[in-house]
């Protein structure tokens, strides 16, 4: 009796642990009215480190945040340099944009100051073991042996698939795009993500 009960309570606890949001990974990706987890996280903004807070730029208006697999290859060179070209208009609808991956500081600090990519204009944080990508329901891949970026240099780090969270400043998320399920190419993101906050 004493060890049926004692399952009980550790069936119980797991299933609150599971549906508890504070930090805990999600099983599903965050949807659409969802309200987006905030986070502090190491990053860069042209070559210069500062420890990033969603909270604080929610404070400013809606956060365009968009993951992506790694800096210096095809598709998020493609994404930071479309950012980079609309970053006026993002800052003239009130928008901050934040880049997150697995790629550590180093390889950021250098990705965010490249002028053909993103260009000192907008920042991108580090999120090394995932952990951040986690809270919004997004799972790290595995480094995969012998993949090397644009500069020849090989990727060590696990990938986060390319998705985009657009929250409004009252942290609900307004719009969700991902690249695996929607189908839609890298620069796309950067065009639906600015169409909707053009509209906040």
């Amino acid at each position: 009796m004493l060890k049926r009960n004692h399952l009980s309570f550790l069936l119980i606890f797991g299933f609150l642990l599971f549906i508890t949001h504070g930090g805990f990974a999600q099983s599903m990706i965050l949807a659409k009215g969802s309200t987006a987890p905030t986070f502090n996280a190491k990053a860069s903004m042209a070559g210069k480190e500062f420890d990033f807070s969603l909270k604080k730029a929610l404070a400013k208006g809606p956060v365009v945040l968009y993951f992506y697999p790694a800096a210096y290859t095809g598709g998020c060179d493609l994404e930071a340099h479309t950012f980079a070209e609309f970053k006026d208009k993002f800052t003239a609808a009130g928008a901050t944009i934040i880049g997150l991956s697995a790629d550590d500081i180093a390889r950021l600090n250098s990705f965010s100051s490249d002028p053909d990519y993103c260009g000192g204009k907008f920042a991108v944080a580090s999120d090394p073991e995932g952990k951040i990508a986690a809270t919004y329901g997004l799972k790290l891949k595995p480094p995969q042996p012998g993949v090397k970026d644009v500069r020849g240099q090989e990727v060590t780090h696990g990938f986060i698939p390319r998705t985009t969270f657009v929250i409004n400043k009252d942290r609900k998320i307004v719009a969700v795009f991902s690249s695996e399920t929607d189908h839609i190419a890298a620069d796309e993101h950067v065009k639906k993500s600015l169409a909707i906050v053009k509209e906040l």
